[in-house]
């Protein structure tokens, strides 16, 4: 079998090949309930996980494995609807193999969304929330193992996992769409089960705004490679513990669905403005 990088590589390519674009600028990462935004969008071009090797297949509800690549305004955006979990069995080379192509492919920024639990003092379900960095409760890291210095440095410096230059350009985005987008810090539980109220008791009080299951994997090996991250969480329900009631999927499904045209309103500005890479 050849090397992660070899594959990489080779899976690059082929977006390239499959979309009819030379290089992507920015990638974005929809998550649970958010994958129709790209169906808003025109002239985009469509690819099925299933086309591009490596791409881990969407098991659960609400993931669709479908990339879309579309121009925004100065960027070439390549969208990934749907993601690989830990929760399903996939390793961690896996999990972020859609995102490590995707900078292959060019992308210098990646934008990872996500559905959470709320827990932190304010945050009411349907609320966008910018990440201003996370937990690794999962304990397990797509860095573990030996290191291809191609990809990325042995000791990767994860001070700013979440860029404060793009936190800033998502909340002008937002004041320009009229968006709220509220900041907090992202806790990563490996899942399926949702958070007993104790561990959530317990991942509040060291700090934890939201807790969910993805993204960390994706934003560590992006950071990595040296692309620039921004996360954006839509809270889709209130914590256990902190909710009066079963917390259920079709709860943020449910929530996702409500928040859809503000979500939409975000993106459109926001993957409009990002600016290029630095030289």
């Amino acid at each position: 079998m050849t090397d992660l990088y070899e594959r990489l590589s080779a899976t690059a390519k082929v977006i390239a090949e499959k979309t009819g674009v030379e290089r992507h600028d920015v990638a974005l990462v929809l998550g649970s309930g958010l994958n129709d935004y790209p169906a808003t969008l025109d002239d985009a071009i469509t690819v099925g996980y299933e086309e591009l090797p490596g791409f881990p297949l969407p098991t659960v509800v609400g993931h669709t494995g479908t990339v879309y690549s579309v121009q925004m305004g100065g960027n070439r955006v390549l969208m990934m609807a749907g993601r690989g979990h830990a929760y399903e069995g996939h390793p961690m080379d896996t999990i972020t193999f859609p995102v490590r192509s995707a900078i292959l492919a060019g992308c210098h920024t990646v934008v990872l969304t996500n559905a959470s639990g709320g827990c932190g003092d304010g945050l009411e379900p349907g609320d966008l929330v910018a990440l201003t960095d996370h937990v690794n409760v999962a304990g397990v890291s797509p860095l573990t193992g030996p290191n291809d210095e191609r990809l990325g440095p042995r000791f990767p410096d994860m001070t700013d996992a979440y860029d404060p230059a793009l936190r800033q350009l998502a909340q002008q985005a937002a004041g320009r769409a009229g968006v709220s987008l509220k900041e907090g810090v992202y806790f990563w539980f490996r899942g399926p089960m949702f958070e007993t109220p104790a561990e959530v008791e317990m991942a509040k009080r060291l700090g934890a705004d939201l807790v969910g299951m993805s993204t960390v994997p994706e934003a560590t090996a992006a950071r990595h490679m040296g692309a620039q991250v921004l996360g954006i969480s839509l809270c889709t329900n209130l914590a256990a513990g902190v909710a009066d009631q079963p917390i259920t999927s079709e709860e943020v499904m449910e929530t996702a669905a409500v928040a859809a045209d503000r979500f939409q309103a975000l993106m459109n500005d926001l993957l409009s403005t990002i600016p290029p890479a630095a030289d």
